[in-house]
C-alpha cells in the first residue's frame, strides 16, 4: 500500500514529540477517516519485554486521531492544533502488538461539533484486529 508520510514527515503534523511519538505512518487520509500506523520497537518507551503495552495502544490510537487533524490542517496550510482525550469508551484490546510488529490503525470519524471529535478506532496486526473502541478528543483554545 502506498503512503502517504512516514517518520519525519508525520511527525510534523502532530503536537507530540520523540519519545513519545506513536504514529510513524499515515497510508490513507479523507475527510472521515485516516489510517495510521506504527512500527513497534524495543526502544519505545512502552514496549516492556518485547510487548507494546495497553497504554502505548491507546496512545497510538489517540494520535491516529490527531493525524487526522493534523494532515486536515496541513492542507489548509495551517498549524495543526494540541488535543486531548476527552473520552475513551467501548474498548477492547484482544491482542498486544510485539517488537517488529506493524500495527495499522484506522480511525472513522463519526461526529465533529465543534472542536469535538467522536471517533470509532480499530487497530490491527498483519489484517488480525487486536484493539477497537470509540474515542472523544477536544482541541486546545
Amino acid at each position: 500500500m502506498e503512503v502517504l508520510a512516514e517518520k519525519e514527515a508525520v511527525g510534523q503534523l502532530i503536537p507530540q514529540k520523540f519519545p513519545f511519538v506513536m504514529v510513524d505512518k499515515l497510508f490513507s487520509f479523507t475527510e472521515s477517516q485516516v489510517e495510521s500506523g506504527l512500527l513497534v520497537s524495543d526502544d519505545n518507551i512502552f514496549t516492556i519485554e518485547g510487548t507494546f503495552r495497553e497504554s502505548g495502544l491507546i496512545e497510538h490510537m489517540a494520535q491516529s486521531v490527531a493525524l487526522h487533524t493534523g494532515y486536515k490542517f496541513f492542507l489548509k496550510q495551517e498549524p495543526a492544533p494540541t488535543g486531548y482525550i476527552g473520552s475513551v469508551s467501548s474498548l477492547q484490546i484482544s491482542q498486544l502488538p510485539k517488537t517488529g510488529d506493524e500495527i495499522r490503525t484506522s480511525v472513522n470519524i463519526i461526529q465533529e461539533f465543534g472542536d469535538i471529535t467522536m471517533v470509532e478506532i480499530t487497530s490491527f496486526v498483519n489484517g488480525s484486529e487486536i484493539a477497537k473502541g470509540q474515542m472523544k478528543t477536544v482541541l486546545a483554545k
